[in-house]
């Protein structure tokens, strides 16, 4: 039987309804974060050995990994030399094959006559390597933080493979797709303590994290983002990790992040400008925090509660992300959002089906968010550039 709604009823809803109307009128409609940038161009380049080294490697064609020293690189090619030929033995570990030459005379035996090489950048692995399994961070940039309204950094975990450097992703109708820069840390050992971290070698690559915004906001505790409740599920979509190709090991790694500059364009317009020096919290701080984060399987995703990491620890092929910079696409829904959503929610039926009116309202900010077109299409092309990590560029199918 239909349930009858009473004239005092109407009366209340009509006056309701007007109102609405009546803010919604003059409500305004801000779409997008503003970020700074700085004054002068980005200049890509390699640091100098004295300060860093570079590798990258590619996958052979009886499936080895070979590992290169980096010395320069363009748009298309690095400029690379065969770690073996400077006398490092081979693995698919980096770290082990930087260990196994003396690096201190690397300059003086480039110089004494070895054989330099050119590799597409295409052809480069993710610097990320093969772990599917990663320690991602949330709001650990000020502004970006003041922009997503959080009043603290937090952790939860990624879950995918990297993709790399020249890659794809799919931007589904009915997904809310943005993007975000961040600089990636992994280490030669597992972390199980601050002084495990302070002994690790430690190496650094560009790294992006893609959400589904829709499915975030869907899922997410507004009240508690320290839950994590969303964040799994909506960064962990295929495609949604793409590494930079060349893993840095710098000499002394606070001053290296405190310089190193990090960019975001989408079809070539200015999105995010960052430097490493500005996180709130730096890697060292990160890894104790998510360290202290590891007794309770606590992390939603896909319908089940996960621990931050599978041991207590940061285990090997694990990644240890930065965060993000201001300049993200989401904004929260604007007052029009929330006028349109509570005036379906009292007309459409929604009110007398056990939906909430929050729930209303996010459905009308996603359909109009997705209406307008503003997050990120097929066609467009995401570029990630940083000062000494290399690039990354991604094309929106």
């Amino acid at each position: 039987m239909a349930r009858k709604i009473g004239v005092w009823t109407l009366a209340i809803l009509a006056i309701a309804a007007l109102t609405l109307a009546g803010l919604w009128a003059t409500s305004p409609d801000p779409r997008g974060n503003p970020a700074t940038f700085e004054d002068t161009a980005l200049t890509p380049g390699i640091l100098p050995l004295d300060e860093a080294i570079t590798l990258a490697q590619t996958e052979t064609s009886d499936g080895a990994i070979a590992t290169w020293l980096v010395l320069g690189f363009d748009q298309e090619e690095a400029t690379v030399v065969d770690m073996e030929a400077l006398g490092a033995e081979p693995s698919s570990d980096p770290f082990a094959v930087l260990a196994s030459v003396d690096d201190i005379d690397l300059e003086a035996r480039i110089a004494g006559g070895v054989t330099r090489e050119t590799m597409p950048i295409a052809d480069l692995l993710p610097a990320a390597g093969t772990g599917d399994r990663h320690i991602a961070t949330g709001t650990n940039f000020p502004e970006h933080a003041e922009e997503a309204s959080s009043e603290a950094v937090f952790r939860f975990p990624k879950f995918g493979t990297a993709t790399p450097a020249r890659t794809t992703v799919s931007a589904d109708p009915e997904v809310m797709l943005d993007y975000e820069i961040e600089m990636c840390m992994i280490f030669d050992r597992p972390i199980r303590s601050v002084e495990d971290f302070d002994a690790a070698a430690k190496g650094f690559f560009l790294c992006g994290d893609f959400t589904d915004r829709s499915t975030l906001i869907r899922l997410i505790d507004p009240d508690n983002l320290d839950s994590g409740h969303g964040f799994s599920d909506a960064k962990s979509g295929p495609g949604f990790y793409p590494a930079g190709a060349f893993l840095v090991i710098p000499r002394d790694w606070r001053s290296f992040i405190a310089e190193e500059r990090m960019t975001t364009h989408v079809n070539g317009e200015p999105r995010q400008d960052a430097r490493g020096g500005e996180m709130t919290l730096d890697f060292r701080e990160l890894a104790e925090q998510a360290l202290a984060d590891m007794a309770d399987a606590r992390f939603l995703y896909r319908g089940d509660y996960y621990w931050l990491s599978p041991e207590p620890a940061i285990l090997e092929g694990m990644t240890l992300m930065s965060g993000t910079s201001e300049g993200v696409i989401f904004t929260p829904p604007t007052r029009a959002d929330i006028i349109e959503g509570a005036l379906w929610h009292l007309f459409s039926g929604r009110l007398f089906d056990g939906e909430t009116v929050v729930s209303s309202i996010i459905e009308t900010f996603i359909d109009n968010e997705i209406e307008t077109a503003h997050f990120l299409q097929p066609g467009d092309t995401v570029h990630y550039r940083s000062s000494s990590m290399g690039d990354i560029v991604i094309a929106v199918e």
